[in-house]
């Protein structure tokens, strides 16, 4: 059974969402090449930060989310190709092969070189906007609607927020991997902020409501069915 995890909805914003990351630059330029142009793209950003989306759901290969517009109330789903078990196997060797890059990953960083040691291993960590596949409910002619994207946006915000969510989301499941490192860690040095690093959905992520709550287990109940 695939291990999700599961973020609160995203609270309304006036102003733009800054991606900080080098990782969370490069799946919003994946993003980017879905749209259909420019109009729409906005259009997405600001539905994204607009407060309607529900909570995100993010399982190793998937992710979903339902969207709240005018018109109706809208279920997105997306996929995403996994790593096998060697690449994920290749990709923990990469990150506990220092203790650095283990605590960076530890409190969500994922420093440069991992990717670069990753990429000789043929483990890519960011998916191509064409691997990329989204699928809406609201019946849009285009492949890829607003609803969509805007899911994508605030995909991209928790990924950028936490390295080890993207991770997760390309099969290294982030409970397992994240345990792993810390136990491999050096006794030695000081690991305090491997020790308090919250999981998802703990700290400020437990207020969710009830309503939240109910449409994270619907969309897990969904994804179970569909497996």
């Amino acid at each position: 059974m695939r291990s999700a995890l599961t973020f609160a909805r995203e609270p309304h914003r006036r102003g733009m969402v800054r991606v900080e990351s080098w990782w969370g630059r490069a799946f919003l330029r994946a993003i980017e090449e879905l749209a259909y142009d420019d109009n729409q793209l906005s259009g997405a950003r600001s539905l994204a930060r607009s407060g309607r989306i529900g909570g995100l759901v993010v399982e190793p290969g998937r992710f979903a989310a339902a969207v709240d517009d005018e018109l109706g109330l809208w279920t997105v789903t997306g996929t995403v190709p996994v790593l096998d078990g060697d690449s994920v196997a290749a990709l923990s060797e990469v990150l506990g092969a220092s203790p650095e890059r283990a605590e960076a990953l530890l409190v969500g960083e994922l420093p440069l070189d991992v990717a670069e040691h990753a990429e000789e291993a043929g483990v890519e960590l960011v998916p191509y906007g064409d691997e990329l596949a989204v699928t809406c409910t609201c019946g849009h002619w285009h492949a890829v609607c607003g609803h969509s994207l805007a899911v994508l946006h605030q995909l991209c915000w928790t990924v950028d927020r936490d390295a080890s969510v993207l991770l997760h989301l390309r099969g290294a499941e982030r409970d397992e991997l994240l345990g792993r490192l810390r136990s491999e860690l050096p006794r030695n040095r000081d690991t305090a902020p491997a020790a308090e690093i919250a999981a998802p959905g703990e700290s400020t992520r437990d207020q969710v409501d009830d309503v939240e709550i109910a449409l994270d287990a619907v969309l897990r109940a969904r994804h179970l069915l569909e497996e």
